[in-house]
């Protein structure tokens, strides 16, 4: 960037035609030192970036808006507590474009939706929360009397001795635990490194199995659930076509119990032969030498075609 762009960029270029009896640049551009920001600086109005202080609900489309998000508002003045201003931010919401105001209680050091919204309420148990109850209005009021203050000291004091051994003990664990950075820091390094190996295997075992999905660990409710799941097997299915076929047929011979028996009797034979002609070819394609029970079966089977042979001659 050059001397002139970077002069011009930080608003320190004066043009020739400036004299210091003209004032300020701003005022010799005629323009504001905010710039956009104070376009309607005429009204009293200043446009500023807001932080939400609090959950609210939008009155345009009841959608939640968290703390902390950011507006462009529109700052101004509405009015005075003592000698405290009050000021009053106008934006619009996001989602819907529907105008909120919020205005500042200097009264009870807090913020107040005026229009556009409804606070969000938000309730907490102080055992829960673990906080001490701030004490109401009025009794922020009484405080003041030295008399009344007088009486409740003691109560104070109980409450203080009660407390403070929870608040020693947090301290202890406290130093305790952040007594040592490297240890700490060295343990979680490596709850993370086996956390990595831990994904990676499960991924790699859901890759094997052709899935897409990372498995979790096994638990022992899942090893009991598996347990109890049970699959008919081909037995049981067997069993239970041969006990169906059974009650089907009929009692009484030469009936259509008998037709189906010889059904199943000429399953059974062509399943016999099957298996004979598989055996045989398996034999034949490995090579083995046939055994002398296969020996004599075929010696006695050619002895009987010579016999046979010989009657027909």
């Amino acid at each position: 960037m050059s001397s002139l762009a970077a002069a011009r960029a930080d608003n320190f270029y004066y043009p020739p035609e400036w004299t210091p009896n003209q004032g300020s640049l701003n005022k010799f551009h005629g323009q504001h030192a905010l710039r956009e920001r104070a376009r309607k600086i005429d009204q009293g109005i200043l446009i500023i970036r807001f932080e939400m202080p609090f959950n609210i609900w939008c009155g345009g489309c009841n959608s939640m808006i968290a703390k902390g998000v950011r507006f462009n508002a529109e700052k101004k003045q509405v009015g005075n507590y003592y000698s405290t201003k009050i000021w009053s931010f106008t934006m619009k919401a996001a989602c819907c474009k529907h105008e909120i105001v919020i205005q500042t209680d200097p009264k009870n050091c807090e913020y107040v939706i005026i229009s556009g919204a409804q606070r969000k309420t938000e309730e907490f148990d102080i055992e829960d929360a673990e906080t001490f109850a701030l004490p109401a209005d009025e009794e922020r009021g009484k405080l003041a009397d030295p008399f009344y203050r007088l009486e409740h000291e003691g109560e104070d004091l109980q409450k203080k001795k009660e407390a403070e051994p929870v608040l020693v003990r947090l301290q202890r664990v406290s130093d305790a635990r952040h007594s040592d950075d490297y240890s700490l820091n060295k343990a979680l390094r490596a709850q993370l490194r086996n956390q990595k190996k831990r994904v990676a295997e499960e991924e790699f075992v859901s890759k094997k199995l052709g899935l897409g999905i990372r498995l979790l660990p096994a638990t022992e409710e899942d090893a009991a659930t598996a347990a109890r799941m049970k699959f008919s097997s081909k037995f049981e299915r067997n069993r239970k076509e041969k006990r169906a076929l059974i009650n089907a047929a009929s009692i009484f011979p030469g009936s259509s119990g008998s037709s189906l028996s010889d059904k199943k009797r000429l399953e059974l034979g062509s399943k016999r032969r099957k298996i004979k002609a598989g055996t045989a070819s398996e034999l034949l394609t490995r090579g083995f030498k046939p055994s002398s029970w296969l020996k004599s079966s075929v010696s006695s089977s050619q002895s009987r075609g010579m016999s046979v042979a010989s009657r027909h001659l």
